[in-house]
């Protein structure tokens, strides 16, 4: 490896992988450290595999503007690569008459994000389309669909390494500083506890939980540009026994707008997991809340009154690197080219929870742009 390259990636997860292979495409350089030993054993393996519709978030905002432009590049991606998904459509549903109310808010801020194909469902029709589901009413989504996340980021660095891009797996960026050539790494490497350098013109932070770590790692960077991080956990059960739904099924979602409720979502096998709830914890852990499972069957039955106790059984858990504390309104995605801090060919990107996967292709889309013109 030289000991200079054009663009280094920090993260090897779903958007950093997508940010990589659009630079690599482009003609650049480009080498992706990831302090893991294998890709994506973050957030992006610890998610739904929801391929979002782009309903819930503010007009305007990063994530839905993303999550609409990455919802199309994703689905034609997957065909083109032949990565596995199934656009099986979701349910949004309404068990009482004030998410009736909140339904009817959500239909017009998903028409405002330029989401059209909605459809609105009464009880009869819910009951025709999911005999297992009670709702008053629904919103269903027929461009929503679920993938394999680990397949998709498996083509992604095939695409990268396709096109002169390069992995370095267990290589934790530990210090970046400014240089003549930019910016100067050092990186530790996990199997051997060596270390190297490494200078680059580019560096975009894609980090995930990581992301403000690395921030920090940066000499001269201000610490009031990195926003602070919150871990926020989610736990996923699965279910035994046969799928009773044909769609993917979410609850009328919190209007803290924390999350969108303890939802049903259909694996490519078929099987059905219920998640994730909300927990902000003081640091990041995958064991799987037990605890929390009263709360589930409470949660699910609301529209799946079916549900046999224990039925459900441990899966795995989520870790959101969230941006804004419990109670605040939701953060956007925060994704900064950082020029007027001082920093410019530095992109930092922060807080890229759901529909992070989704939008990965449109995120690296726009990394791609904001350092094109400096």
């Amino acid at each position: 490896m030289s000991d200079h390259i054009q663009t280094i990636v920090i993260g090897a997860g779903a958007v950093g992988l997508a940010i990589g292979r659009e630079l690599a495409r482009a003609g650049q350089e480009c080498l992706i450290l990831e302090s893991a030993a294998t890709i994506g054993q973050g957030v992006s393996s610890r998610n739904s595999e929801v391929i979002h519709a782009g309903i819930y978030y503010p007009s305007g905002s990063n994530k839905a503007n993303l999550c609409l432009e990455g919802k199309a590049l994703l689905y034609d991606f997957c065909d083109q690569y032949s990565v596995p998904f199934n656009r099986c459509g979701k349910l949004i549903v309404a068990t009482n008459t004030a998410e009736l109310d909140q339904l009817a808010d959500i239909a017009g801020s998903a028409v405002s994000n330029g989401v059209e194909d909605l459809l609105q469902l009464t009880q009869s029709d819910v009951a025709a389309l999911e005999p297992n589901v009670w709702a008053l009413g629904a919103l269903l989504s027929p461009s929503t669909g679920i993938l394999s996340a680990q397949d998709y980021m498996q083509a992604l660095l095939g695409d990268f390494e396709a096109n002169g891009g390069l992995l370095s797996t267990q290589s934790a960026v530990t210090q970046i500083s400014r240089h003549t050539r930019g910016f100067n790494l050092k990186v530790s490497v996990q199997s051997d506890t060596s270390e190297f350098e490494i200078t680059a013109d580019c560096i975009i932070n894609a980090a995930g939980l990581g992301a403000q770590a690395v921030a920090s790692a940066i000499d001269g960077f201000p610490s009031s540009a990195v926003p602070k991080l919150y871990f926020c956990k989610g736990n996923y059960f699965a279910m035994t026994g046969e799928n009773p739904f044909r769609h993917l099924i979410y609850p009328a979602p919190p209007v803290n707008g924390a999350g969108l409720g303890i939802h049903a979502t259909i694996d490519l096998g078929g099987q059905v997991k219920f998640g994730p709830d909300i927990e902000y914890v003081a640091e990041a852990n995958f064991e799987v809340a037990v605890a929390a499972l009263p709360t589930y069957y409470r949660a699910i039955r609301r529209y799946f009154p079916g549900l046999k106790s224990g039925s459900l059984n441990p899966s795995y858990a989520g870790i959101r690197p969230k941006i804004q504390a419990p109670g605040d309104p939701a953060a956007d995605f925060l994704i900064r080219e950082e020029s007027n801090l001082g920093f410019p060919r530095l992109v930092n990107l922060f807080g890229i929870e759901s529909p992070g996967l989704t939008a990965s292709l449109a995120i690296a889309r726009l990394v791609a742009r904001k350092i094109e013109f400096i």
